[in-house]
């Protein structure tokens, strides 16, 4: 494998020395446009590349950011993730992503890297299992911002990016009431997880308030797979939900799964909403109604976010992105 070129060679080559050729390619004012010329020439001619590694350890700064997701296995991050980078580029920076695999060693091992890679700042979402602060902390107190987003801890005094949970819960409550719903079956993710309490708290509460009568039967689901055997299992009793609300697109997967191995027909045998990205209520017919909640959206704001931080701002802050609905044909 050839071995890079470096600014040491370039200099020897050109008779000049090592910093008078690293301040021509940055186009310093100190040096005259026929040096600049020349260093521009003879580097374009070896393919010299900066050394990125070198650069961040004298300057302390990477020029990347890192996210941190459980897995990227749903549309939300890939729109969250599309967003960070299409800003990034913007402004001169990369973008690395990491897994966690919703394993919490993993996940401290991810912060770990991040930090030991001096990343400029860090977009986490953090996984179920997520209540040790301590190497986000420790992070942060190194100077790097950390943002989190979507999967946020409970604690107070950090930055977060957050999709309107309860806003988004109480639109799907009040379709449901607007639609005459008597019997709901609402699937919820883990409870420990502060986006599964904020939902299920908005949603019932919108529906004892206003529908007293409507009877609702909350259950919990990890994953999909939970989803579609829970849902499966209340859509084979004898009387069936009249309406399902996903509170997220893994809960929605699972649920239609099942309604369509037993050949239910929505709205017709049973009516679903759900809130959503908006890509996999799309895969259906008919489409599903959803509240919206945009990953890009959340990105946009996220980043807008890092660079307050990066320019100074010290106080924390949660930033909430906005819901909306979505007519399908689902209810």
């Amino acid at each position: 494998m050839k071995a890079p070129v470096t600014l040491k060679q370039l200099s020897l080559l050109l008779n000049i020395s090592i910093a008078t050729v690293s301040r021509a390619l940055k186009d310093h004012p100190d040096i005259s446009v026929e040096t600049k010329k020349k260093v521009r020439e003879l580097a374009g001619i070896m393919d010299y590349e900066p050394n990125a590694y070198a650069i961040s350890l004298k300057t302390n700064n990477s020029k990347e950011f890192g996210i941190i997701v459980p897995e990227i296995s749903n549309y939300f991050y890939n729109y969250f993730i599309a967003a960070i980078e299409e800003e990034a580029r913007r402004y001169g920076y990369s973008v690395i992503i990491l897994q966690s695999g919703n394993d919490p060693q993993q996940e401290l091992e991810n912060i770990r890297r991040c930090r030991k890679s001096r990343v400029t700042g860090l977009f986490v979402s953090t996984i179920t299992d997520s209540v040790d602060m301590t190497e986000f902390k420790k992070t942060e107190d190194s100077g790097i911002p950390v943002i989190f987003f979507d999967k946020v801890p409970a604690y107070n005094s950090c930055n977060k990016v957050c999709v309107a949970d309860e806003q988004a819960a109480t639109i799907a409550a009040h379709v449901m009431i607007n639609k005459g719903k008597k019997d709901v079956l609402a699937i919820f993710g883990d409870s420990n997880m502060s986006i599964s309490a904020s939902r299920k708290s908005a949603f019932c509460e919108e529906l004892r308030s206003n529908a007293p009568d409507c009877k609702i039967t909350t259950i919990e689901a990890r994953n999909s797979e939970e989803a579609y055997q829970r849902a499966a299992k209340a859509l084979k009793s004898k009387k069936r939900p009249d309406g399902i609300f996903c509170m997220s697109d893994e809960i929605l997967s699972g649920v239609m799964k099942a309604i369509q191995l037993l050949k239910l027909n929505i709205p017709s045998d049973t009516g679903v909403i759900a809130i959503s990205n908006g890509f996999i209520p799309q895969l259906y017919y008919p489409e599903i109604t959803y509240a919206e909640t945009s990953g890009f959206k959340l990105g946009k704001l996220a980043f807008a976010r890092m660079m307050a931080c990066m320019a100074g701002s010290t106080f924390t802050q949660t930033i909430i992105a906005e819901s909306v609905l979505v007519n399908g044909g689902s209810i």
